[in-house]
């Protein structure tokens, strides 16, 4: 027996939410798990016995793959961030102050210079990028260059955008 758009709404309505909570164990994306469970589901051939054993399974499965995946990519890009600092501090004293400077930032403030030197990013586009206005991706660019420029002990040059 085929699945029904109804019954994938019906075990949504009345379990997605406890899916969500059953994938948030593993993963931090526990709307997507239970999205491609349901999707997953909703492409098999034949209805199992249990849709809701089923879906939990599935959730299950994709969530600790999910959690796998993470895991692997956080650590590429520590590893390539790492590279890059150390490359950084090779160069010369006043680098590697920098260097050690912006590693000590949170990761959303590395994101915004990063995405503002490295990346050549507009403030608009750096907005877009990280869920921000554009005001608040200026003034946190402009927040950052200041702490790293005191902590560098570095004098404030003038900007132009």
């Amino acid at each position: 027996m085929q699945l029904t758009a109804q019954l994938l709404a019906e075990l949504l309505d009345g379990h997605g939410a406890s899916l969500k909570l059953y994938a948030r164990q593993w993963c931090r994306s526990p709307d997507d798990v239970v999205q491609q469970a349901l999707i997953e589901l909703a492409g098999c051939r034949e209805r199992p016995a249990n849709p809701v054993a089923w879906l939990f399974a599935a959730v299950r499965r994709r969530a600790i793959s999910g959690a796998r995946s993470d895991k692997r990519r956080r650590h590429r890009e520590e590893a390539a961030a790492t590279e890059w600092f150390k490359r950084l501090r090779d160069q010369d004293e006043a680098a590697q102050r920098a260097a050690d400077t912006l590693a000590e930032l949170p990761l959303a403030d590395r994101e915004v210079v990063i995405a503002r030197f490295w990346g050549g990013l507009t403030f608009e586009e750096i907005a877009t990028l990280t869920g921000m206005s554009t005001s608040s991706a200026q003034r946190r660019f402009e927040q950052i260059m200041s702490h790293l420029r005191e902590r560098n002990e570095l004098p404030c040059p003038k900007t132009s955008q």
